[in-house]
């Protein structure tokens, strides 16, 4: 794999992903701006010839309540702390289609994003916790084999990972690979980074992540081929979360969009892989400020391509170039 990689990520949960952080009333402005947010994601991906991943929640996959009801897994995550599972009090509040209720069904953008070319990946069924106390791997596979079934019947093969939270461990990723995955989405290689439980450090640690997001503190975040390709499923490692716009460090929107342009650059000279992501959501404000901010991560994308082929896959793309790497079909 001679040339460099940009490798873009979404988390697609809409409000599947932010029940246990925040209530729907303060949040309802971010969540309804995915309506606008995703088809003019794809414009802008389709203008600059971008293969992205979305990484999707299996509830919204579902054209009704009913039809979501009668495909809950049967065993169930018993998390210690009742506040992060969508199957207690939070399933009764949802609407009875997308129609009613555009919060907790996706289906119209789904097939958008397919109907687009992008690939679709998984997010886990139930946006589910993998460190969290109460749960097991049983659920876990339980909760995967949902979400293959329901984006099956949409004819769509998951095979690309995200975990919620970025929480993983070993024992996980051999579920993932059991069931067909073939690559998921790491951590950057930093401890501000590492896989934790809620709150587990979290409060010390988002300092220094927010300063790093406009200085480099925790380098380029970016990774080789014989890197990725260790294990399967592969790991494509996180290389930066892409901020949404904020008025009040708008006074250094210029050193958050260097930080992110100079690791490019650097993966693009060095044949490495860069990988980006965010949620939609991150930009259902704000949008035109935070789509200004895009479009110049994409135009120097465009530039790196001309310079040095910087070449941009989604992350089934990129694990498939790895595998025949990997068989002898292709060199380094």
């Amino acid at each position: 794999m001679a040339n460099g990689k940009l490798v873009i990520s979404l988390d697609f949960e809409i409000y599947w992903g932010v029940r246990d952080a925040v209530k729907l009333e303060n949040y309802k402005e971010h969540l309804l701006g995915v309506q606008t947010v995703i088809p003019r994601l794809l414009e802008m991906f389709n203008k600059y010839k971008i293969n992205a991943t979305f990484a999707t929640v299996g509830f919204l996959f579902f054209d009704s309540k009913e039809e979501l009801l009668r495909s809950l897994p049967l065993k169930k995550p018993q998390y210690r702390n009742s506040f992060l599972s969508p199957y207690n009090d939070h399933l009764k509040t949802v609407g009875e289609s997308e129609k009613s209720d555009p919060y907790h069904f996706g289906t119209k953008l789904i097939q958008l994003i397919f109907d687009s070319g992008q690939e679709i990946g998984s997010h886990t069924f139930s946006h589910y916790y993998c460190l969290e106390k109460g749960q097991t791997t049983y659920d876990f596979k339980e909760d995967l084999l949902a979400a293959k079934k329901i984006a099956s019947k949409k004819g769509i093969e998951l095979k690309s990972f995200v975990f919620p939270r970025n929480q993983y461990h070993q024992e996980y990723l051999k579920i993932c690979k059991e069931l067909g995955f073939t690559s998921y989405r790491g951590n950057e290689k930093s401890w501000l980074f590492s896989s934790k439980t809620q709150g587990s450090g979290t409060l010390f640690r988002r300092p220094f992540r927010l300063l790093d997001a406009y200085i480099n503190l925790s380098g380029h975040n970016c990774y080789s081929a014989k890197e990725i390709q260790k294990e399967e499923p592969f790991n494509i490692p996180s290389s930066r979360f892409l901020r949404p716009y904020t008025q009040k460090l708008a006074a250094f929107e210029k050193l958050r969009l260097k930080r992110i342009q100079t690791s490019m650059e650097y993966a693009a000279k060095n044949g490495l892989v860069y990988h980006l992501w965010w949620h939609p959501h991150n930009f259902g404000i704000n949008i035109l400020r935070n789509f200004s901010f895009l479009e110049q991560i994409l135009s120097h994308f465009q530039k790196l391509n001309s310079q040095y082929q910087f070449e941009s896959v989604n992350m089934q793309q990129l694990a498939t170039e790895l595998n025949e790497i990997k068989c002898g079909r292709q060199d380094y």
